[in-house]
């Protein structure tokens, strides 16, 4: 004679749901990048760290690095969902010469957009330009 002792049978675990197809070609129109916005977003960022500074060639680095991730940092909480972001900073010396910048883009027109914003004042000059790119 065997013993064996009996356990109760568990239902099996309930086969999980299939999730519904993510795959979107363009954002919702509330989601789509607000170029308006993200320019207000970068003003207030380069008044809030550059308002009170003077240039200075060994800080101007820093600046860049630390203004460009807080506006990708600003952006990010904006909730632009699946949108990937380009910071592009550029801090120089005001000494009334002129400066041209430019830039070129292979992206879609109906989903992509960037915005930018000039920050001056007497000792220096800060251009700061945010591209927002749909992740498809």
């Amino acid at each position: 004679m065997s013993v064996t002792s009996e356990t109760p049978l568990e239902p099996p675990a309930p086969e999980p749901e299939p999730e519904d197809n993510t795959y979107m070609i363009r954002p919702n129109f509330q989601q789509k990048f607000r170029a308006v916005a993200v320019k207000e977003c970068i003003h207030s960022v380069l008044v809030d760290e550059l308002s009170e500074k003077t240039y200075n060639t060994e800080e101007a680095t820093e600046w860049t690095k630390k203004i460009s991730d807080t506006i990708k940092e600003r952006l990010k909480d904006m909730q632009y969902d699946r949108y990937r972001f380009i910071v592009q900073v550029v801090i120089g010396e005001q000494r009334g010469e002129g400066v041209k910048m430019g830039c070129r883009c292979f992206w879609d027109s109906d989903t992509d957009n960037y915005a930018q914003d000039i920050f001056m004042n007497d000792s220096m000059f800060c251009v700061a330009a945010a591209f927002g790119v749909f992740y498809y």
